[in-house]
């Protein structure tokens, strides 16, 4: 019924929750079909995460670097031709990311942010598959960096757990891109969130868990987990005033759409 189309099943804090083969068996057992579980360190999670998602037949995963790491000089050495075959290694690798930049922490150079956000999106153009940003107090040099590498190529891609603003949700958009939608969603502040998620098309909309982290209302505080982006869904559906099954077809539909690698898996 439901994709969650970001997790992260294999980092540290979701342990307290169960290992990965069990968080995607209870997924399951909540009406989430698959789950994609994203790379944010190329050099050291990759090769774990691929072996999960040839191991687990509802989960796929991403390669790419998160703009956390981008300093780090075992990320800043793996090249543009390197990624573009790591992307294409295994049908279980079904997009680019998580990259972009995130100018609220700052724990890496906005210079190597950048640098690293270009290549992934490169990456995206040259293999065919989609980008997962993430963008943080960084909105206008998302949108411009997309544009400048994207814009007239073919780039796709979805803007992750969105919490920015209506102009980069526009801009996003513009270029084609879907827009996801986490926990944050649900909570009693996100009045403006919810605003911008009634403007977004129901073509371009996913859901997602970032799991670990943001787990929805009324589970806030505990550890996240693939099977409560069902929650996050059915809040979303009432939001969009649909049809629970409906508004659940429609989003993994879209999943499909985007994700073009997993409906062949």
């Amino acid at each position: 019924m439901w994709i969650d189309s970001h997790c992260h099943l294999n980092h540290a804090n979701i342990r307290e929750a169960g290992m990965p083969a069990d968080l995607a068996a209870r997924a399951q057992e909540a009406g989430v079909d698959g789950m994609v579980s994203v790379c944010c360190r190329i050099a050291d999670e990759f090769p774990d995460l691929l072996q999960m998602a040839g191991f687990l037949d509802n989960v796929w995963c991403t390669v790419g670097t998160h703009p956390h790491e981008a300093g780090k000089s075992a990320e800043k050495t793996v090249t543009l031709e390197a990624l573009v075959n790591l992307a294409n290694s295994s049908p279980k690798v079904v997009g680019i990311g998580e990259s972009g930049l995130d100018y609220y922490y700052d724990y890496a150079p906005r210079l190597d942010q950048g640098e690293s956000f270009r290549k992934h999106i490169r990456a995206c153009i040259e293999t065919d598959l989609p980008l997962v940003v993430h963008s943080r107090d960084a909105e206008a040099d998302t949108a411009r960096i997309l544009r400048e590498e994207g814009a007239g190529k073919g780039l796709r891609g979805v803007m992750h757990c969105f919490s920015s603003g209506p102009q980069l949700a526009e801009d996003a958009l513009d270029l084609g891109f879907y827009i996801s939608f986490s926990g944050i969603v649900t909570f009693n502040k996100s009045d403006e969130l919810r605003a911008i998620a009634r403007t977004v098309p129901l073509d371009r909309v996913l859901v997602e868990t970032d799991a670990p982290y943001l787990a929805p209302m009324p589970f806030r505080g505990r550890v996240n987990e693939p099977a409560m982006v069902a929650h996050t869904g059915a809040f979303l559906a009432d939001l969009y005033g649909m049809e629970l099954e409906a508004f659940a077809a429609q989003t993994s539909r879209n999943f499909f759409d985007l994700f073009t690698r997993a409906a062949l898996v």
